[in-house]
């Protein structure tokens, strides 16, 4: 590439009549350079470029007219081709010449836009967050603002896909795809070591049935996993009351086993409360972390509480994670202890 950049820089530099000349490149793939020569070529002086759609032409193809223009796209160079729906760009090459484009073509494969890699994922997780963040700071969304993401080159909406396949879980995923996922598609801001947790439970279902879990399947695991664990405990109904330098005090009714049991506990906080009230039944807990969060703005938003809890004491204790969905905090945070004691 170099080369041929030198030979376009020498005879645009001793052409006559340079003005009124046109120098047009037309490049061949036959070394597997096509791209890269065309590019310096084109710093070298060059005017014009003669290629070809995803590389199609004689033997190895011309110089693939769709990553050289998303490459000086990227660059912030227009390349004055259209390429916001590179799908049907795709599609009707296709059409016209009966053959496939690659899977992982660049900008136009099914899975350039896709990470399966944990540590890929984590990066692309952060660095969607960090532009979040700026895009709010701005007033502005995330495609408005200058694009700075790992492993993506351009925001995948220019071309017309969107965020939903960016990251795909495998058995090579880790907890940056997992977290990223829920996150995006349910509004759940899994703590770290939770992400940890259930990245764990997720990666034994893809080693032992093979294959991708979806954003679908994936809810249907943590549903599985974390929401429908209602036995042997069960909050039936609960009512907490904060006293007046003395703590809060809570009163629930928890089915324990299919029978009812109505406990009462005191405590510096609901959750403290509630914990203090299972011991008055023998159930040892004790909380070793804890989060929540809003899943949507407004008066009538549901909350997500996440617990970490010890449960028993001595060489019998297990450490377990629970997870409370509800409209009311209080009870969302005394669901997720319950979760966590019945996943132990």
């Amino acid at each position: 590439p170099n080369t041929y950049a030198d030979q376009i820089e020498y005879f645009s530099r001793h052409v006559h009549n340079r003005e009124h000349v046109a120098i047009s490149l037309h490049p061949h793939n036959d070394r597997g350079t096509a791209v890269a020569a065309t590019e310096l070529a084109l710093m070298a002086g060059a005017d014009r470029v003669e290629g070809c759609l995803f590389g199609h032409g004689e033997r190895t193809g011309n110089v693939d007219l769709v990553t050289l223009g998303m490459n000086l796209f990227s660059q912030g160079v227009d390349p004055q081709i259209d390429f916001s729906d590179i799908d049907e760009v795709r599609r009707t090459v296709e059409w016209c010449t009966q053959m496939p484009v690659a899977p992982r073509h660049p900008y136009a494969g099914d899975l350039v836009y896709t990470a399966f890699s944990g540590s890929h994922q984590d990066a692309i997780k952060k660095g969607l967050e960090a532009l979040e963040v700026q895009a709010e700071a701005q007033g502005s969304t995330i495609h408005d603002i200058a694009w700075e993401a790992p492993y993506l080159p351009i925001d995948p909406h220019d071309v017309g896909r969107s965020y939903e396949a960016v990251i795909r879980v495998n058995s090579q995923s880790g907890k940056g795809g997992v977290a990223y996922l829920l996150k995006s598609e349910h509004s759940l801001d899994l703590p770290r070591r939770l992400q940890m947790e259930f990245s764990r439970i997720v990666q034994a279902r893809t080693d032992s049935e093979g294959g991708e879990v979806d954003a679908d399947e994936l809810w249907r695991i943590f549903n599985s996993e974390f929401l429908e664990r209602t036995e042997p405990y069960h909050l039936v109904s609960t009512t907490a009351a904060s006293g007046s330098g003395a703590g809060d005090t809570v009163s629930a009714t928890v089915r324990v086993d299919g029978k009812e049991r109505t406990i009462e506990g005191e405590g510096n906080g609901p959750v403290s409360a509630f914990v203090d009230a299972l011991g008055s039944i023998g159930v040892q807990v004790r909380v070793l972390d804890y989060a929540e969060h809003a899943m949507s703005a407004g008066g009538d938003a549901t909350a997500a509480a996440y617990v970490e809890c010890e449960i028993g004491t001595g060489d019998d204790s297990t450490v377990m994670w629970g997870v409370g969905i509800d409209p009311n905090i209080v009870t969302a945070s005394l669901k997720a202890v319950l979760t966590a004691l019945n996943r132990s």
